[in-house]
């Protein structure tokens, strides 16, 4: 069963749109990494600095292999450093209901 992740960060004060483009650059090789079912990237309409990533993944294995790659690759220190905080990444089931 696939697994919903949901990413979520928010940018330095006045740079979300920046933030969105260095998604814009990342996500090509995010959607062509194993494993990967779909990533959309929103961005709050009332606060354009909150970025939500909203993730499906075969498996959490898949993920958590994509995420150590991420890692490794220093993107998600570059992340960190763009944002304020540290991001948030929550893992979701799809339920019968």
């Amino acid at each position: 069963m696939a697994v919903i992740v949901i990413l979520e960060v928010k940018a330095k004060p006045g740079t979300g749109n920046d933030l969105v483009s260095t998604f814009k650059e990342l996500l090509p090789d995010t959607r062509a990494y194993e494993g990967i079912i779909d990533i959309n990237v929103l961005q709050n309409q009332d606060d354009p600095d909150s970025l939500i990533a909203y993730e499906r993944w075969e498996t959490r294995a898949h993920y958590e292999k994509y995420l150590s790659w991420r890692t490794e690759t220093g993107v998600i220190d570059a992340l960190v450093e763009a944002t304020v905080g540290e991001p948030s990444i929550r893992y979701f089931d799809v339920t019968d209901a």
